[in-house]
């Protein structure tokens, strides 16, 4: 059962990479976004922003990370809407594939073009003056919060993916969650906010996140805030997985 599993995953996968190699705007427009951000925030904003002995661009560059991969996640529910209305998920369940396959296929096509707008953004955060204490544990750190994060919003993104009436809805549900870092330690600090936003912004899990990534890239010790950072992330996989399994189930049904 589980090769037969990983095989139709693999499969159908491919199916997937191949529309997002065919369409690679969708790689740039997610990275676009985010690094338009970055040079207006450095370049703009962040002269009067007070980061104490940090350059502007170490500081804010996990924000913008985690802003990349929600806009990228809009795609995966984009992708999802466009087969449902496409009947290809019926001819799918008349095939002897595992049905949990085909939204594993776009989860994990989603990592991968998220993953290329990541570097992308990193390379012109480079360019910037981006400059990084971290060894290579520490990036192997980042880099699965990352991942972690983004397989937790891939299964969010997968619901409206699935039961969106229009193509608005099906990827508008990301705006709120792309405006989450602004409120959050992730551009300025939690200290300057008035009493009830640095109270949110103090608790939500972006936060945590970003300190975390903040503190890796700067070789510092992470504390209690990776613990809370991957409580988080797994507790919103956790969750998201077993709602927009649930939904699967029901639209095909």
């Amino acid at each position: 059962m589980a090769t037969h599993f990983l095989a139709d995953t693999a499969v159908l996968t491919g199916r997937t990479l191949r529309h997002v190699t065919r369409s690679v705007d969708t790689i740039v427009t997610t990275a676009v976004t985010p690094i338009a951000m970055m040079l207006l925030f450095v370049y703009v904003f962040g002269g009067a922003i007070d980061t104490g002995t940090v350059p502007y661009v170490n500081y804010m560059l996990p924000g913008i990370l985690l802003i990349t991969i929600a806009s990228g996640i809009a795609y995966t529910a984009f992708r999802l809407f466009t087969d449902m209305r496409s009947g290809i998920f019926e001819r799918f369940q008349s095939m002897p594939i595992a049905r949990s396959g085909v939204l594993w296929a776009h989860v994990l096509t989603s990592i991968a073009a998220i993953a290329i707008s990541l570097v992308l953004v990193v390379g012109v955060a480079l360019l910037m003056g981006f400059r990084s204490g971290a060894g290579v544990l520490d990036w192997l750190a980042v880099a699965g919060i990352l991942l972690l994060f983004t397989l937790a919003l891939t299964w969010i993104a997968v619901i409206p993916g699935l039961t969106a009436k229009t193509l608005d809805g099906a990827s508008g549900f990301s705006y709120p969650l792309i405006f989450l870092p602004f409120i959050s330690s992730a551009f300025v600090p939690t200290a300057s906010m008035p009493g009830p936003v640095r109270f949110f912004a103090e608790h939500q899990p972006v936060t945590s996140i970003v300190d975390t990534i903040r503190n890796l890239f700067t070789g510092q010790p992470v504390g209690g805030d990776i613990w809370v950072a991957l409580g988080w992330c797994a507790g919103i996989l956790v969750i998201a997985y077993a709602l927009a399994d649930l939904t699967y189930r029901r639209q095909i049904s």
